[in-house]
């Protein structure tokens, strides 16, 4: 979905700092990256809005859904996405959380929201690209027999 809302300038992957039942309940597929978001916050990016919901056989140690997660950048990087997040129509949005040799790593992007006409315009080329891949395999299928 933030594809189809944002027009992605440029991507990072980044680690997450996380307490044992987020990891498990991440490990059963169960997040939402819906609404989320990062913030910079005193030279640290925070996942914000993120839904990763409690661990089903968490005792007392449970974490909390929604809770805000700090993210693991370098210093350049966080410098240069608090820099561009600060002009207008820029933001850092989440495209993907996923698990690379064993550590839970999330991809943000930065990002300029699309106007409702753009959106539109993307779903059309989407729609033409579909119909012209049937089209060729169509003539495909009918070469060969």
């Amino acid at each position: 979905k933030a594809r189809h809302d944002y027009h992605i300038m440029d991507t990072y992957e980044c680690g997450l700092v996380l307490t044992g039942t987020e990891v498990k309940s991440l490990r059963q597929g169960r997040a939402s990256l819906v609404d989320g978001f990062v913030q910079i916050d005193a030279h640290e990016a925070w996942l914000h809005n993120v839904h990763v919901p409690e661990y089903s056989q968490g005792t007392w140690t449970n974490h909390s859904a929604r809770r805000k997660r700090k993210l693991l950048l370098h210093r350049a990087e966080i410098d240069k996405l608090e820099s561009k997040s600060q002009e207008t129509g820029h933001t850092i949005v989440p495209l993907a959380l996923y698990f690379k040799d064993g550590r839970a790593k999330v991809e943000i992007a930065l990002a300029r929201g699309k106007k409702e006409y753009d959106k539109r315009q993307t779903l059309r080329e989407k729609q033409d690209r579909r119909e012209a891949d049937r089209a060729v395999s169509a003539v495909r299928r009918r070469q060969r027999a």
